[in-house]
């Protein structure tokens, strides 16, 4: 089998698997709206109130509904020993790692960011600043997914391995969140905010480009120890 191919095996079992549990696909865009309508019910219903924070609340919620579903993105494999497997197989890790991450992020992070501007016309956000969300999750999502994937991978091993990873993962979600926030609230102050979604490219770029490999090594080292 090519590397390839064995790309596109993993990345169709990953993604025949999450569509056959249907709950732990529908689990995160459940708790992203759950969270998204608690703050309006908190702060209470004032119109100005609810568009200046619209912008941090879709992302906050985007944030946690990702860290909720990344506890299990190699959990199963690890209980099964299916990822050891993948560890012996021909293909690298990495590559192996970066078709779980796809899957992951075409489950949870794609369709949030689909059903973002039900959010933001929730809390009023002016249409000029649909595009902004849309593009900053577009664009942040994979990077959550990405930088997830490498807490993931070292806590899996443990049995009660979610709060480490949340410890791990969010501070380095920050960069992320206020790229994101920081564009939606310059696009609806009617200001640039392209230089925003530039620098998410970047980190994205980066990524890419080196999350597989730290992926991968924090996998071997949860394995191995």
């Amino acid at each position: 089998m090519s590397v390839m191919s064995g790309f596109g095996v993993v990345l169709k079992r990953d993604l025949h698997l999450a569509f056959r549990n249907r709950g732990d696909l529908i689990n995160p865009l459940v708790f992203f709206m759950l969270v998204a309508t608690l703050f309006p019910l908190g702060v209470g219903p004032d119109p100005e109130t609810l568009m200046i924070m619209g912008g941090g609340v879709i992302w906050v919620s985007a944030l946690l509904s990702n860290l909720l579903a990344m506890d299990s993105l190699f959990r199963s494999d690890f209980e099964d020993g299916s990822l050891e497997q993948l560890m012996l197989a021909p293909q690298p890790l990495w590559m192996t790692a970066m078709a779980k991450v796809i899957s992951h992020w075409l489950v949870t992070g794609l369709p949030l960011t689909l059903l973002s501007p039900v959010l933001a016309i929730m809390f009023g956000l002016p249409s000029e600043a649909l595009p902004a969300i849309v593009a900053t999750l577009f664009l942040g999502t994979p990077l959550l997914s990405l930088i997830g994937a490498i807490g993931a991978g070292l806590t899996v091993g443990l049995r009660k391995g979610g709060i480490l990873l949340s410890l791990l993962t969010l501070p380095l979600y920050i960069p992320v969140l206020i790229l994101g926030t920081g564009a939606i609230d310059a696009a609806v102050s009617g200001m640039a905010w392209h230089g925003h979604l530039l620098w998410q490219g970047v980190l994205l770029v980066l990524g890419i480009t080196f999350a597989p490999l730290a992926i991968s090594a924090s996998l071997r080292i949860s394995v191995s120890g």
